[in-house]
């Protein structure tokens, strides 16, 4: 009998009024703030205008959601396309079911768009988001705990987690793999933050490290998961996306390497324009207050006016002597 363990809540969802609060949704929302507000600051370090991130996020956010539930729905359509089951259910986001690889992917569509609009290069926005992603589904996990879902297999480890039982569920004691991911998570944005400060990474090798980080812990983690999943040749199908996602994130951070070896000086053409225009807007200012200042005045005329003037006392007093 295991007797330390983590306990699962008794309902995902807490009931504000009339308004339900779900658990999954608020994670992923308290991410979502997290990743941009942290992004923001990473941002504006590299010579970036402060609300940049947050106007791109509002392109990257919509189109990461609707990326992730479309894998999930393509990759386990039994779950709602299969006799039983309602199809309507493919749209409940708030019930679980987001996939970080169609997130990712169609996320960076929209954050093309966004840049684009902005006239900013995608990898070094990339670049400065990375560690928040990762911290962002760091805190995005603790939604499967909420929802008692994606644990893995039965253990009495003191820190196993509680699942009580329900549909498709037999309660018992598991890997809290959703505990493992989201410390993995955090330890990939710490990882890319240092190695971003060490190497002066840049062109989109900061998020490429992170990506291929989070793959290495994805991988292993889903091996541990008893949830249905399609195999391919023995293994799960993320297991294979992971791989396959690492070889191209390593791919791209070795051959970008080569081809644009430093980091980006200018990442927002728009802020150094703004700072070259109050530099102007400064100097100007400091030539009319100099022109008004009398330090400001021609040392020759000073010293004619001085000329022009009489000597004083001496001319009066020589006038009495004749």
């Amino acid at each position: 009998m295991n007797l330390a363990f983590i306990p699962s809540p008794s309902t995902g969802v807490i009931e504000l009024g009339p308004i339900p609060l779900r658990g999954y949704a608020f994670c992923i929302i308290i991410g979502v703030f997290v990743a941009v507000w942290f992004g923001n600051k990473r941002w504006i370090a590299r010579g970036g205008r402060a609300g940049t991130v947050a106007d791109i996020a509002v392109w990257a956010v919509p189109f990461g959601l609707v990326g992730g539930r479309l894998y999930h729905v393509v990759t386990d359509y039994q779950l709602y396309f299969s006799d039983g089951e309602n199809w309507v259910d493919a749209f409940k986001i708030w019930e679980g079911g987001l996939g970080i690889w169609g997130a990712i992917a169609l996320g960076a569509v929209g954050a093309w768009i966004g840049c684009r609009r902005r006239g900013i290069p995608l990898p070094a926005w990339a670049d400065a988001l990375a560690p928040g992603i990762a911290l962002a589904q760091a805190i995005g996990r603790w939604g499967n705990w909420f929802n008692q879902e994606l644990y893995g297999k039965q253990t009495d480890l003191p820190w196993a987690v509680k699942i009580s039982e329900g549909p498709n569920r037999v309660a018992d004691t598991y890997h809290p793999t959703f505990l493992y991911e989201s410390l993995w998570c955090i330890g990939v944005a710490l990882l890319v933050v240092w190695a971003d400060r060490r190497f002066k990474l840049g062109h989109g090798r900061a998020f490429a490290l992170y990506v291929a980080a989070y793959c290495t812990g994805r991988a292993w983690i889903e091996y541990m998961r008893v949830d249905e999943a399609h195999h391919v040749l023995g293994l799960r199908l993320n297991v294979w996306t992971a791989i396959i996602v690492f070889v191209l994130a390593v791919t791209y951070f070795v051959i970008s390497a080569k081809l644009r070896p430093g980091r980006e000086e200018i990442v927002e053409p728009a802020a150094v324009d703004l700072s070259k225009d109050s530099g102007k807007d400064s100097g100007s200012a400091d030539s009319a207050e100099g022109a008004d200042s009398p330090e400001a005045a021609d040392p020759s005329d000073a010293a004619d006016a001085q000329a022009k003037e009489p000597e004083g006392d001496d001319a009066p007093q020589t006038a009495d002597k004749s």
